[in-house]
């Protein structure tokens, strides 16, 4: 009996990491996953660090595992290929060692620094003008001021760390030293370079670093990797790296995307125009366009695809499944003064039945799921969570409902400004991808807020597994696109519930109320000090 050639796929999260072995149309043969293993160190003005050295520990670790849990022969693998978090920066020297921790998305150092690099008279939203034309007509975008793209962290270093980055060879995103230690190569594709805010993204085909951005920020463009085509073969897994992986050497290693790029491919809607919703940690609604646009005043715009020749709508909201994570952690379940608690592995099941015995709307508690302030639709670091509207007959079904409802109704915030984006509405069916999407009840209140149907994918949880290997599987002239759309399987569809329209509408409203009464207050309690 002949089998598929399987694709090793390594999906690093930020606190997570997946490995797989998934066929070059997505179907997933096996995968594995452990959670918290890469430790975030948290510090004073915004700080967010990881160790590489704890990246590659929970790597090798897993790669051995998917094949020991899985019995699958390493022989029928036919490539490498990488995702991991995305705008995060590790400066290397030139034999590829780091120098210190990688700084992650999560850090807000930078922020003064893009201050510095984008100001002007006059301003429009807080950028001087004529750079912010030649941004936005190069790039489709650029620095934001929470002070969390990759530039922001190379101009933190630039100005505060300055031996750091005199030492430094190359600074890489994740993906890309991932990628330097299995294949030796620095470089980096047209996707992943995008928050470094330095390339013109004109022509989609021919992504280059623009040197009046360079100018501008003030970075040395010998400092920034090649940028090679995302359908590139990077080259052969190095035979030491093999031996410690256990796989065969010399395996052919693709570029690999992001983990906001892969899941685009992996939720299988790859129409132009098809939306999908993800949430994991984070959270995004967005969809493939046959064009660059920008809208500034939302913070999101459409960009380079990990889809060879493709632009998609690049949005962010910071805290998604998290939300779950904080009120099993802190909430519910935890080992303080009071005592010890320790969550149940099905923690999360538990929640799941637990809203289920809510009714739609909570009883008219609202939560907002801004732990960690908002990128998209709005801009604000300082923007902070809360349950509104408790009362003495508040359930804890009710607040288990509430933090998914809250999610669903920041996606309902971003949903609308995604749509004008693409001048196309109602963006609908939604594929629904990510951790949360394993929620039957999650599905549902998703289709009721959005008033959208929701596809849930199968084996949403592996959704960057499943893009990585379809990029693999193009990248090897082992499938199309075209082949691979018709492989994509939906495990169940759910419809909007219209008695629930009302409900939400209504509470939908009240969300917006809640940000725009709050938001002045949270950026008097929350204002960044940077020393």
């Amino acid at each position: 009996m002949s089998i598929d050639p399987l694709i090793l796929v390594i999906d690093l999260g930020t606190t997570a990491c997946k490995v797989g072995l998934v066929t070059p149309n997505g179907r997933v043969a096996a995968y594995v996953s452990e959670a918290d293993a890469t430790p975030i160190h948290f510090g004073p003005d915004g700080k967010a660090e990881q160790d590489p050295a704890d990246w590659w520990a929970v790597i090798t670790r897993n790669v051995r595992r998917v094949f020991a849990e899985s019995g699958i022969d390493r022989e029928h693998v036919a490539g490498v290929g990488v995702s991991t978090h995305w705008s995060g920066t590790v400066a290397v020297d030139e034999r590829g060692k780091p120098l210190g921790n990688a700084i992650i998305w999560m850090d807000s150092r930078g922020a003064p620094y893009v201050a510095e690099i984008t100001h002007g008279f006059p301003k429009i939203e807080g950028y001087g003008l004529r750079k912010l034309i030649t941004w936005l007509r190069l790039t489709a975008g650029m620095p934001t001021r929470s002070g969390k793209d990759s530039i922001a962290h190379i101009l933190y270093l630039q100005r505060r760390e300055p031996e750091r980055y005199r030492a430094a060879y190359k600074f890489l995103e994740p993906k890309d030293y991932i990628n330097l230690k299995l294949t030796g190569k620095f470089a980096t594709d047209p996707a992943t370079i995008t928050l470094h805010w330095v390339t013109d993204n004109r022509d989609i085909n021919n992504v280059h670093y623009h040197p009046t951005l360079l100018a501008w920020t003030g970075v040395d463009a010998a400092k920034l990797p090649d940028i090679l085509p995302t359908n590139s073969v990077l080259g052969p897994l190095l035979p030491e790296v093999a031996q410690e992986l256990n796989v065969p050497a010399g395996l052919p290693v693709i570029m690999g995307a992001p983990d906001v790029h892969a899941p685009v491919l992996g939720s299988g809607a790859v129409d132009d125009f098809h939306p999908h919703v993800y949430v994991g940690t984070s959270s995004w609604f967005s969809c493939h366009v046959p064009f660059k646009k920008t809208d500034i005043f939302h913070n999101m715009a459409s960009l380079p695809s990990s889809v060879p020749g493709r632009y998609f709508v690049v949005n962010e909201q910071e805290t998604a499944g998290v939300s779950l994570t904080f009120l099993r952690d802190v909430m519910f379940y935890g080992d303080d003064a009071l005592g010890a608690c320790p969550a149940p592995e099905d923690a999360y099941q538990r929640f799941d039945r637990l809203a289920a015995q809510a009714q739609p709307g909570s009883g008219g508690l609202i939560f907002t799921p801004w732990l960690y302030g908002e990128r998209t639709p709005v801009e604000e670091s300082t923007l902070r969570a809360g349950f509104y509207n408790l009362s003495l007959t508040t359930t804890r079904a009710d607040i288990a409902r509430a933090v998914m409802e809250g999610v669903a109704y920041n996606t309902r915030w971003l949903q609308g400004y995604v749509e004008k984006l693409a001048g196309k509405a109602p963006l609908n069916p939604v594929n629904f991808v990510g951790g949360g999407a394993l929620s039957d009840i999650w599905s549902q209140i998703f289709a009721d807020v959005l008033n959208r149907t929701i596809r849930q994918v199968k084996d949403p949880q592996a959704a960057g597994l499943r893009g990585v290997a379809v990029l693999a599987g193009i990248t090897l002239n082992l499938t199309t696109l075209e082949d691979y759309a018709r492989h994509v399987e939906i495990a169940r569809t759910y419809e909007p519930n219209p008695d629930a329209a009302a409900i939400y509408d209504e509470l939908f409203d009240a969300f917006l109320d809640i940000y725009k009464r709050n938001s002045p207050i949270y950026k008097r309690l929350n204002k960044p000090s940077h020393g």
